[in-house]
């Protein structure tokens, strides 16, 4: 028997609720990724962002309480006693500056590469620091960039502009494997593989061609490798598990959340409420600091990052594992499932 299927060919349009409903759909859709996307950079602001205070106890209080005038629960203050303490909390990235005045007159201690929004921050307040310790001298404060961005790239729009690309990079390897690629084993390997040769490529043209990361190449290889390996297998896993409602919640949550929340352009602590937060705990934004560590800062202030990402990574391998062992069902016949009620049957 052979079976001819006729094309419809004098399809009837589309009802006008059609239109009305995918006209609703994408006048949600742009505004779901507007919010994303605005929400965190127009309600940032300073809060809580760590900081330390170095010099005898009534100099301590005397800049607290400047601080606090000028700007309100803006910074959260560790009291150190010289300056030394002050910039190995700097070096360890458990503070983003420091304000010492252990010596007498106010010095601001910068890290610029630790965040240049916090940096220009700092330097703002450094010549009302100096007037509140000096009764209204109007000589600004020194300021001394402890660990500045490179040369090359002196407002660190390498590394901000960076955060997407992992993160495509990452959705790109997902989508590709689970349409080009059969098997759970080739596609994790293909994706680890990926994570590999993308991590060499893009360090190589942020460190190398832009300069706008140091530090050791083979580290920043790896913290480049390690955050497209977390997003790729997590999304990867995702769909191997649910398809493509899997694919979508995979790039939802790395696109429109992570992304926007992982405070790589400003800080963690500049995000309104929780979501600096929450953008730690997501690939993206654990990338971010992780490639802030190993270019800037010797590695210091890595281990929670490396959790992170190593937990996702995880994740996303035994999700591939779980929907390797989800029973299939048959394939269905495709004439039957194709076939349209204008079908002419011949014997």
């Amino acid at each position: 028997m052979a079976v001819q299927v006729q094309p419809a060919t004098d399809a009837s349009p589309s009802p006008w609720s059609a239109v009305a409903r995918a006209v609703a759909l994408l006048t949600v859709a742009v505004s779901v990724l507007l919010t994303a996307f605005a929400w965190p950079s127009v309600r940032s602001s300073v809060h809580d962002v760590p900081i330390a205070v170095a010099g005898p106890a009534p100099a301590l209080r005397q800049i607290s309480a400047a601080l606090d005038e000028r700007l309100p629960d803006a910074f959260e203050i560790t009291e150190v006693a010289d300056t030394a303490a002050a910039e190995q909390l700097i070096r360890d990235r458990e503070a983003y500056g420091a304000i010492d005045v252990s010596s007498g007159a106010p010095q601001v201690i910068l890290a610029t590469a630790s965040s240049p929004a916090v940096a220009q921050t700092l330097n703002s307040i450094a010549t009302a620091l100096n007037q509140a310790q000096s009764q209204g001298a109007s000589t600004p404060s020194a300021v001394r960039d402890l660990v500045p961005l490179p040369a090359d790239d002196p407002r660190g729009a390498g590394l901000a502009a960076g955060a997407l690309p992992l993160v495509m990079g990452g959705l790109l390897a997902a989508l590709l494997l689970a349409r080009l690629v059969l098997g759970t084993t080739r596609r994790v390997i293909g994706a680890l593989a990926f994570a590999v040769t993308g991590g060499l490529a893009v360090a190589a043209i942020l460190q190398f061609w832009f300069g706008s990361l140091t530090g050791s190449y083979w580290a920043n290889t790896g913290a480049v490798a390690l955050t497209v390996a977390a997003t790729s297998l997590t999304i990867l896993g995702l769909e191997s598990l649910l398809g493509y409602a899997g694919l979508g919640l995979g790039a939802a949550t790395m696109m429109l959340i992570g992304n926007p929340l992982s405070g790589t352009a400003t800080a963690p602590e500049m995000l309104p409420g929780w979501s600096g937060t929450l953008g730690q705990l997501l690939p993206p934004g654990a990338g971010g600091r992780l490639l802030r560590s190993t270019a800037f800062f010797d590695g210091h202030g890595a281990t929670h990052s490396v959790i992170v990402l190593a937990t996702w990574l995880t994740l996303g391998v035994l999700l591939c594992l779980a929907g390797s062992l989800r029973p299939r069902r048959p394939a269905a016949d495709l004439l039957t499932a194709t076939a349209q009620p204008t079908a002419q049957a011949t014997v």
